[in-house]
């Protein structure tokens, strides 16, 4: 069995997608006191509700037409191919009415299912006529077959008062569940429910004062049908109006639970062992974006967080294209720390190569090239980022450049400026951190003052990896494997797939060797002999642009 998993300490792989080119970040925050920005609730994040409650009316609204126009539509084919001869058969008038009530759930459906935008005064005008068409076709079958002239051949006269009772409880039951779904089904405030409902249980109520005086309807026949509709639609109303405010209250106490400050959380995009990554969007710039917070079983451990904070505060000094773009950080009140990136469509080299194969050698070094340039900026300034591996790149298309690649979560990563040689540092002494398939030999014999040549061996097995889909070591175990990093010598690339070029075989080699002083001394020495490959002119923008719309469209 091949171990896929991390040892310890699995990140999220963040995909994220800035709308603009990186801009410089700040300057690295004093290590004593870091700064943190100040995190408040937008004035105006009402109207982003707004939205979110525009889109679900029109959620609502889709399934609402659609059920009804089959309810209504099947009765009414029901009616053609069977025509009713008995005392309750519709008249022309009836019909017509039937017809136009599928005639208006049918356009409505049309005009809900297009991808026009619609205001939500136009949805709630959309809403009135949708539900006020269905009630009128509920008053005139009401009316229709209150008529005890019509049942004078169903029952004796004695029995004709049940008859009538029976009757109208069957029309009670109908605005009973029209009611009830409106409150509970339609997103709504409790007042304008109320008003609604008001007048959609206000409609049969009249109705049955009227039909008991026009059809001549009093005494103890009045007595048994009037209470009767008028508690039961009653207590339909108060239902659909606790509902409605209930349910309000939940989604508004829903919306600002999904909000961070000035960002509204949507989907989760993935978790690991540091925390928890969702798709968000700015609330006032409207701009996706990624944001990773820590999770609420690690909340209270300050090692924890201290280090979350190290990652956020070692990614924000970084202003290479190719790493990922911190925009902001903070703490939410109920003190869960965050960061928000950049939100990048696209694939991760381990995605890429899993689902579409082995790379061109020419690609592969088009990435790799680009990988190195990310972490020239960070060793410059004293940074290690001890867990390179496929899944913690991402390659996408960026200003209309397709193949970008994007270095993220140096949630691992070492400051060697600070430094002491003491052996104090955040992590348990003796712990193991990175990925067992690309971890490096002094990485997993637990030595702390690892340098710049730990990066470039995980470089190396991630090129391994991308010509040749095999990680450098394959072994049953987590603990086989770190053991096969220390001591054994990886199969030669060539061995896998022979077209792979003899000087990319040996220069993923020299970076895979077991000492760090046979390596090559920085990520600029890499860039350079990557550059001198014969295959490093194989893959232009060309190519990238056209496999991207041909295989991954983004």
């Amino acid at each position: 069995m091949k171990p896929t998993e991390d040892l310890m300490d699995m990140e999220a792989t963040v995909l994220a997608h800035p709308t603009s080119k990186p801009s410089v970040r700040p300057a690295t925050p004093t290590p004593a006191a870091p700064e943190r920005p100040a995190v408040a609730l937008v004035r105006g994040s009402g109207i982003h509700y707004s939205e979110e409650v525009n889109q679900l009316l029109r959620q609502r609204l889709r399934i609402a037409c659609a059920i009804a126009m089959f309810g209504f539509g099947s009765f009414l084919v029901m009616n053609f191919l069977s025509p009713r001869t008995d005392v309750f058969a519709p008249d022309l008038f009836d019909t017509a009415l039937h017809i136009g009530l599928v005639l208006v759930l049918l356009v409505a459906s049309v005009g809900l299912w297009t991808t026009f935008v619609i205001s939500h005064r136009n949805l709630r005008i959309l809403e009135l006529i949708l539900f006020g068409a269905m009630a009128a076709f509920f008053a005139d079958l009401q009316f229709r077959v209150f008529d005890p002239g019509k049942l004078h051949g169903l029952a004796t006269p004695e029995g004709l008062p049940s008859i009538l009772e029976l009757v109208n409880l069957a029309n009670v039951m109908r605005w009973f569940v029209l009611i009830v779904l409106y409150g509970m089904f339609i997103p709504n405030t409790w007042k304008r429910c109320a008003m609604v409902v008001g007048c959609l249980a206000a409609t049969p109520i009249l109705l049955s004062f009227a039909a008991c005086w026009h059809c001549h309807v009093m005494g103890p026949e009045a007595a048994r049908i009037l209470p009767t509709t008028i508690i039961v639609l009653c207590f339909s109303g108060a239902m659909a109006i606790f509902g409605s405010f209930r349910i309000e209250e939940l989604r508004q106490q829903a919306f600002e639970a999904r909000k961070l400050g000035q960002y509204q959380l949507h989907r989760k995009l993935g978790s690991g062992g540091m925390g928890e990554v969702y798709l968000g969007e700015h609330l006032l710039l409207k701009r996706q974006c990624a944001i990773k917070l820590i999770r609420a079983d690690q909340a209270g451990d300050p090692k924890t967080l201290s280090r979350f904070e190290r990652e956020v505060q070692s990614m924000a000094t970084l202003t290479h294209w190719n790493a990922v773009e911190i925009y902001d950080y903070g703490h939410a009140e109920d003190g869960t720390f965050y960061y928000v990136m950049e939100y990048l469509p696209g694939l991760s080299l381990q995605e890429l190569v899993d689902e579409h194969g082995p790379l061109p050698p020419g690609r592969a070094i088009h990435f790799l090239r680009q990988i190195c340039a990310a972490l020239r900026e960070a060793h410059a300034i004293g940074f290690i980022h001890r867990d390179i591996k496929p899944s913690n790149v991402i390659a996408c298309q960026r200003g209309g450049v397709h193949d970008v690649a994007k270095l993220l979560d140096f949630g691992l990563v070492q400051d060697l400026s600070n430094f002491t040689g003491d052996g104090q540092k955040l992590t348990i002494v003796g712990a193991i951190l990175g990925s067992p398939n690309y971890l490096s030999p002094e990485q997993a014999s637990g030595r702390w003052g690892v340098d710049a040549r730990t990066d470039i061996y995980s470089l190396g097995a991630v090129a391994y990896f991308l010509v040749t889909g095999q990680t450098p070591f394959v072994r049953d175990t987590a603990m086989e494997l770190i053991a096969a990093h220390m001591k054994d010598e990886p199969i030669a690339p060539r061995n896998w797939r022979p077209e792979i070029p003899q000087d990319l075989e040996d220069l993923i080699l020299m970076c895979l060797r077991k000492n760090p002083d046979e390596r090559f001394s920085d990520a600029e020495s890499v860039d350079l002999a990557l550059a001198a490959c014969d295959a490093a002119d194989d893959w232009d923008e060309k190519r990238a642009r056209d496999w991207w719309r041909q295989v991954e469209p983004v």
